[in-house]
């Protein structure tokens, strides 16, 4: 038996995933995984993700990578997208030793086909970046613009970066800043960053230095990576006036912001 629960859910008739999911949302973990269990047993594809996920994370049990890969692969062989997806992750991250990415992008491409939006984000992700394959801009775009349409900010992001970079589209500096800003206002930090280049050098939007600033001090905050490559010559190039505006705006809530910090 792959899993045994040290908590029984007498008190509840027919339980479901929708009181598991009541459970998760209130904090307890472990009336979830009571009900989880034998929903699992009896062949429930979604129970067997979540427990396999509670392996990984360590949340109500012990962390067991070898647990979590046994019910991860019921419930992705059972075709559930969390479970095909929570075992991309599984691959991707290399639970148990070497990242697989030929495999993490096998188990991504059947959760995304299905809609799951995190795979679809992570399957653009491999077909650009991952040293396993050649880059296949066109696909990783069409699932990008995919988990966009599920508001998923990274792949907005990505977006930004084909458009910006011409990989497999004509390059559009103003295409790339629409999809910077439309990330950027969901809090992604890259985003943020390549925003602010973009007010910066006037790449797709009017050249400002102010707004510049203000999007890469949000994003140096967050720790982006990208941040840095603009955000002290910005902030150094502008007067004691800009920089007190800048951080104004960016110390403003994004969802009162409109166009921008």
């Amino acid at each position: 038996m792959l899993w045994r629960s040290s908590k029984t859910a007498h008190d509840q008739k027919s339980p479901t995933l929708a009181d598991a999911e009541a459970a998760v949302a209130r904090g307890d973990i472990d009336t979830a995984l009571a009900v989880w269990g034998p929903l699992a047993q009896a062949g429930s594809a979604r129970a067997q993700a979540e427990i396999g996920r509670c392996f990984i994370e360590g949340r109500g049990v012990a962390r067991d990578p070898a647990l979590a890969l046994q019910w991860l692969t019921l419930a992705a062989r059972g075709d559930d997208p969390l479970g095909q997806r929570l075992l991309g992750d599984f691959y991707f991250n290399g639970e148990e030793g070497t990242p697989n990415r030929a495999i993490a992008e096998e188990w991504y491409a059947r959760a995304a086909k299905q809609g799951e939006p995190h795979a679809q984000d992570m399957l653009s992700w491999l077909l650009i970046e991952s040293e396993h394959r050649k880059p296949d801009y066109a696909a990783a775009r069409e699932w990008a613009l995919k988990a966009a349409a599920q508001s998923i900010p990274s792949s907005m992001t990505r977006l930004g970066l084909l458009y910006n970079n011409a990989l497999g589209v004509e390059r559009d500096p103003i295409a790339a800043a629409t999809w910077w800003r439309k990330a950027a206002m969901l809090g992604d930090a890259d985003a943020q960053a390549m925003l602010g280049a973009a007010y910066h050098i006037g790449g797709g939007v009017p050249r400002d230095a102010v707004t510049a600033l203000a999007w890469l001090t949000r994003a140096h905050r967050a720790q982006s990576k990208f941040a840095d490559h603009f955000y002290f010559a910005v902030r150094d190039a502008c007067s004691d006036a800009q920089r007190s505006e800048a951080e104004r705006r960016a110390n403003a809530p994004l969802s009162s912001e409109g166009e921008g910090p």
